[in-house]
């Protein structure tokens, strides 16, 4: 025990401690600033679309769905041509009651009278995979549309570039999407989203998660 303490006070070894609390300091703080900087770039490159069923019932969740259909086919009327994200939410914001009708009527056409809510700005998203596209947890600029109370199950997707008709059998991206994501991403933050990343990306990728779930990567002003 005495050896263990003269040991402990041995300048030496305060000074190899310190350095090395320093050490993992600045590593911290160097992830920290990575997993925002590549959060905040990732995000910048898509446009989500998330939907709020009424409940969790079935009737509602399928509600959702038909909801979602019709939204995405008049999206992709509008925006067909859409080259970039600003892009894509400058038409949708310039049409936004015009989504909010899409769904209310579709609502009516299925016997129901839900009211919907529809708001355009930046939320949180967990984690989530389009075919061979993975999307870290994070705040994303979405359109957000809300069913009646709005308690039931959500369900997500990318507006732009078009990742929510991804074929979910094959689990293929079509490669024109492919392509508007690596025309928006460095080619590392092409490889941390896509699925045939090697070990040292799919590490970054689970760190970019695992700052996005501490809540360290926040909601942009």
């Amino acid at each position: 025990m005495k050896n263990f303490l003269k040991f402990i006070k041995n300048p030496k070894f305060k000074m190899t401690l310190i350095l090395t609390l320093l050490l993992i300091l600045y590593t911290g703080i160097c992830a920290i600033s990575y997993a925002e900087t590549t959060s905040s770039d990732i995000a910048e490159s898509v446009f989500r679309l998330h939907v709020i069923a009424n409940s969790n019932s079935d009737e509602d969740q399928n509600l959702k769905y038909k909801v979602r259909d019709s939204l995405l086919a008049y999206m992709n009327n509008l925006c067909s041509n859409c080259t970039s994200k600003k892009e894509a939410i400058e038409i949708v914001t310039q049409h936004q009651e015009e989504f909010k009708n899409v769904a209310i009527q579709t609502i009516n056409n299925q016997g129901y009278s839900y009211n919907v809510n529809i708001e355009i700005g930046n939320f949180e998203f967990p984690t989530k995979q389009y075919g061979d596209i993975s999307l870290p947890a994070g705040f994303y600029d979405a359109l957000k549309v809300e069913i009646g109370e709005a308690k039931g199950r959500n369900w997500w997707c990318v507006m732009f570039p078009s990742l929510c008709f991804v074929d979910i059998s094959s689990g293929i991206v079509p490669e024109e999407s492919k392509e508007d994501l690596k025309n928006n991403l460095s080619d590392e933050e092409y490889s941390l989203i896509s699925n045939d990343s090697d070990y040292g990306i799919k590490f970054k990728f689970k760190l970019l998660e695992m700052f996005a779930n501490s809540g360290l990567v926040t909601a942009k002003n």
